[in-house]
């Protein structure tokens, strides 16, 4: 019996649908990437807001009876690192790795997780966690704080630098930087108070221009840093400078003795 020969035609219609299918596979990957660090991202705000809600009554309960303030040691921590920054004129931000490093692991003062507070931008539709430390995990979760400089909780000399990617894997982080312009606000909302800041300056530099991300004398400020122009590999640094100013109904916050 002859044996019938396999016909090259549908041979090559199977190895395009199987290229379609591939195609399509990795066209969608960014889409679901996108999906599930929106639902993630959605998540870690609202399990710090509601973290944040807790200690701020334990906080006022405390203050009313005269007791310890619950993670005062951190705040005070914070603020010594932030007062250190300036007596050092930040003289250990010089490289890259230098901003990646995590300056506390706030679990081990006590915290469920390394969020540090919410970052919002109405401008760019921006809801995101903040960490500390600008590294590659940091950075894949939400807004980071380059290491270095000032943590943000307020205060007289303090510009605490937040990093965002400018698109990565398919979700925006600061993609839509560029809508922002002077006079738009930025809110940071930590454990201990919420911080209303106004853009007031944006400025393109090269990737090694330290000076420009530097502490200024007597300035409560938020720089937001990320890669410009989109896809470009990091050639410059897109960043917009905001200083404190009080929300429509004054910054929220709890008093730290």
């Amino acid at each position: 019996m002859k044996r019938r020969k396999f016909p090259w035609q549908l041979f090559a219609m199977l190895l395009l649908i199987i290229a379609a299918f591939a195609s399509a596979a990795l066209a969608m990957k960014p889409l679901i990437y996108n999906a599930e660090k929106t639902r993630e991202i959605k998540r870690e705000n609202k399990q710090f807001y509601a973290n944040a809600e807790i200690v701020q009554g334990m906080v006022e309960e405390a203050e009313a009876a005269e007791e310890p303030v619950p993670f005062k040691q951190l705040y005070d921590a914070i603020q010594r690192y932030n007062s250190w920054l300036v007596d050092i004129r930040q003289g250990n931000l010089t490289n890259r790795a230098a901003t990646e490093v995590t300056p506390f692991s706030l679990v081990q003062y006590g915290l469920p997780d390394e969020v540090f507070g919410v970052i919002r931008i109405p401008a760019m539709d921006v809801e995101m966690p903040i960490y500390l430390g600008a590294s590659e995990e940091n950075m894949a979760n939400g807004a980071a704080v380059l290491s270095q400089t000032s943590i943000p909780i307020g205060g007289e000399n303090t510009n605490a630098v937040i990093a965002g990617h400018r698109g990565w894997n398919g979700y925006p982080y600061f993609m839509d930087i560029e809508k922002l312009q002077k006079g738009d606000t930025v809110t940071i909302t930590n454990l201990w108070c919420e911080l209303t800041y106004k853009v007031t300056e944006i400025r393109i530099v090269y990737p090694d221009d330290i000076e420009a991300i530097l502490i200024q004398e007597s300035k409560d400020m938020i720089t937001l840093m990320t890669c410009h122009p989109p896809n470009s590999g990091g050639k410059y640094r897109y960043l917009v400078f905001c200083e404190r100013t009080e929300s429509p109904g004054g910054d929220a916050s709890v008093s730290i003795p």
